[in-house]
């Protein structure tokens, strides 16, 4: 049952949701958010998860009710349950805890003591001020590392391809490390900061082979491979096995 009460379930099913709009569900006794979507050219109920806000995304036909979607997730509740737990528990940024920065494991050491300054070294990433702000400053430092770090590497690729570098900027989309749009302007997802160096810079310069091919096509990955240095397989092959686990640091913003 959605957890805000029977009749607000009866009010959402007269009308369609908000795009985005937070609820709650609970399918056996576990409590999810549930994010409702319609999407215009949709022909069928599709339901994802979002492990990292511990969230289901469904999306609904223009036309279909909320209840009609609301019951299909009861149908997948197994299906719902294996997502999960293939995710793995989430990893909060906080004193004491191991979060990924570069590919390594790196021990968060908070003391009111420590400057300020947030300092990454020898595994170690060290801070002070405010206990309960740890987290929130953190993931500043992490966003502003990956807009340095992709800001460089843009300029890198940009250079090798013989373009200007494109504006860019940092995404949190919860399925996509990287997009390119028609006007150029180039997204990364700043989670990929955590990954290693290789990773972060495969996905970048995927995006900079956007800037001549707005496909996937084999004349794409050959001009892909020239502009990477590294083995791109490789660096998908990381992404599909640790990229999930990405998501699960911290609060999923």
């Amino acid at each position: 049952m959605i957890g805000s009460g029977s009749s607000l379930t009866r009010l959402l099913l007269r009308k369609p949701a908000p795009s985005g709009s937070p609820e709650r569900l609970t399918i056996n006794g576990r409590d999810y958010a549930l994010v409702v979507r319609r999407h215009p050219r949709a022909r069928a109920i599709r339901l994802r998860t979002d492990p990292a806000r511990g969230a289901l995304l469904l999306t609904l036909p223009r036309h279909a009710r909320l209840g009609e979607g609301i019951a299909f997730a009861r149908t997948q509740a197994d299906w719902i349950e294996a997502s999960f737990a293939r995710a793995g528990s989430g990893t909060p940024i906080a004193p004491g805890a191991l979060i990924p920065y570069r590919g390594a494991d790196h021990r968060i050491d908070w003391d009111a003591r420590h400057g300020r300054t947030v300092v990454a070294a020898d595994g170690i990433i060290r801070l002070g001020g405010a206990q309960d702000l740890v987290e929130a400053r953190l993931t500043r430092w992490l966003k502003a590392k990956a807009k340095r770090l992709c800001t460089a590497d843009l300029a890198d690729y940009c250079a090798r391809a013989g373009v200007p570098a494109p504006a860019l900027a940092l995404s949190s989309a919860a399925r996509r490390w990287g997009s390119c749009s028609a006007n150029g302007t180039i997204r990364i997802n700043w989670r990929l900061v955590m990954a290693p160096d290789m990773v972060r810079r495969s996905v970048v310069a995927h995006e900079v082979a956007h800037l001549r091919h707005m496909n996937h096509s084999a004349d794409f990955y050959a001009w892909l491979d020239a502009l990477f240095e590294g083995d791109r397989k490789s660096a998908d092959r990381w992404l599909k096995a640790h990229g999930r686990g990405l998501y699960l640091v911290g609060g999923g913003s």
